[in-house]
């Protein structure tokens, strides 16, 4: 299939800049792939909208504050994005470098008056190794230094970070390790969990720590041509066995996120069946793909050429995404991390 045809037109306005007062409130579109049919209602009446035996899979990592901003020794503006830590190394990583000219290595980029990041070298495909000077420990270099990793299309006269740090996260948000939050997770809240399970509707967890390779668009012209970037993911036997019982009574299971879609689909088509496992995956699913594990998806509306709309595509069909998103610009629904939410039954 050719890029063009996961392309669309969206207006500069219908981008969420911020999130809705309310998690729960934000609107929800359902899309139903047997009939076609398309609806309207808002998060909160997920729990009428479900059925009794439903099961929530949901995506337990938490983003860390990855954002860091210095200078070069030169007086330049540096902006670094954790990536990853070097295993064994305390103080490296792997990092993305935003500046008008990359730091050679063995410079400095200066973050404080105490703390200071060695340039390594170049490690390809943009990413750089980096030691960090510090004094105490990483944690509380990053508590005190970091922000969160906000989307670049999110765009503020003012940058509400202590609002991020509480809004970019899921409430049930408990492994760090994430440089993106699983936005589809955005809209629930304490209360509608209570609504959910007084309803019959079960959850249970995984981890999917979200890379830069979730959000890299795809740049080939035949979307299949594209490949995914490795992300680490850890489905508990906990977990495992409450999916595989749910399957054998033949409840739905209800993936909350392209990220805990990719985790069971990996673990389904490796092993035959839905256990418990942990590695990395690079699985990137595109129309014509088969879905092993899941019957339904929530999901956010995502960017033109994304990996994350190819895989709402694979599900639900491009045909019926297509005139679902049309449907969503021309009744004013708000776009991407902080914008509203679709269910695909």
């Amino acid at each position: 299939m050719e890029l063009k045809e996961f392309m669309y037109e969206l207006p500069r306005s219908l981008i969420a800049d911020f999130p809705k007062e309310d998690r729960a409130e934000a609107r929800l579109m359902v899309i139903e792939r047997a009939t076609g049919r398309i609806s309207h209602s808002v998060f909160a009446n997920l729990c009428e909208i479900l059925r009794a035996g439903d099961l929530l899979v949901l995506n337990d990592s938490k983003v860390f504050p990855a954002r860091l901003r210095g200078r070069k020794e030169s007086g330049g503006k540096v902006e670094i994005l954790l990536l990853e830590p070097f295993p064994w190394w305390e103080g490296f990583w792997i990092a993305l470098i935003d500046a008008a000219k990359k730091p050679k290595p063995g410079s400095r980029i200066i973050l404080s008056s105490d703390v200071w990041a060695e340039m390594i070298g170049d490690m390809g495909k943009g990413r750089y190794g980096i030691r960090f000077h510090y004094q105490g420990t990483f944690a509380e270099l990053l508590e005190k230094l970091g922000e969160p990793p906000l989307p670049p299309y999110v765009r503020r006269t003012r940058d509400p970070a202590s609002l991020d740090r509480e809004r970019y996260q899921t409430i049930y948000a408990v492994h760090p390790g994430a440089i993106a939050a699983p936005t589809a997770g955005f809209h629930f809240t304490a209360e509608l969990f209570s609504h959910l399970e007084a309803r019959g509707i079960d959850k249970t967890f995984l981890t999917l720590h979200v890379g830069a390779g979730t959000f890299q668009p795809v740049r080939e012209e035949i979307v299949e041509c594209h490949r995914m970037e490795g992300e680490r993911y850890r489905l508990s036997e906990e977990a495992a066995n409450r999916i595989a019982q749910a399957k054998r009574e033949e409840r739905r299971i209800i993936a909350v996120g392209s990220t805990t879609t990719r985790v069971l689909e990996s673990v389904a088509r490796r092993k035959g069946q839905v256990e418990a496992d942990e590695g990395i995956t690079r699985l990137y699913i595109h129309p014509g793909e088969p879905f092993y594990a899941i019957d339904g998806l929530i999901t956010n509306f995502h960017l033109p050429g994304s990996t994350p709309l190819v895989l709402v595509a694979a599900f639900a069909g491009l045909d019926l995404v297509r005139r679902a998103y049309d449907e969503a610009v021309r009744t004013e629904y708000r776009f991407y991390s902080y914008g509203d939410a679709m269910l695909v039954l």
